[in-house]
């Protein structure tokens, strides 16, 4: 228990909660691991670029951007939006072209 918080669901050798450090590492070797074997070069991936990858994708899947941005932790709307949220021309003109069969 740390914090009155339990049940963590990534414990290390020590059984204390995985943090940060630990998944850039475990990112960092599975990483590594990939390039060594396969042609194909992975780029560098790191937890934060799936952080911003899910929140993209959630944002583009539709979900309500309050419920958005209570996952991703941030009390102004504009920090999920405007830092986590990559939205592009493409998305716009897929999200336009649903309003046009509706008209």
């Amino acid at each position: 228990m740390i914090d009155e918080y339990k049940g963590f669901l990534f414990l290390d050798k020590k059984d204390m909660p995985e943090v940060a450090l630990h998944w850039e590492k475990h990112f960092e070797w599975a990483l590594a691991k990939h390039n060594r074997i396969y042609k194909e070069q992975l780029p560098k991936i790191t937890p934060h670029v799936c952080r911003h990858t899910y929140c993209s994708n959630m944002a583009k899947s539709g979900m309500n951007p309050k419920t958005l941005q209570y996952l991703m932790g941030y009390s102004d709307i504009g920090v999920t939006l405007n830092t986590y949220t990559h939205l592009g021309a493409e998305d716009a003109k897929e999200e336009l072209g649903k309003y046009a069969k509706m008209a």
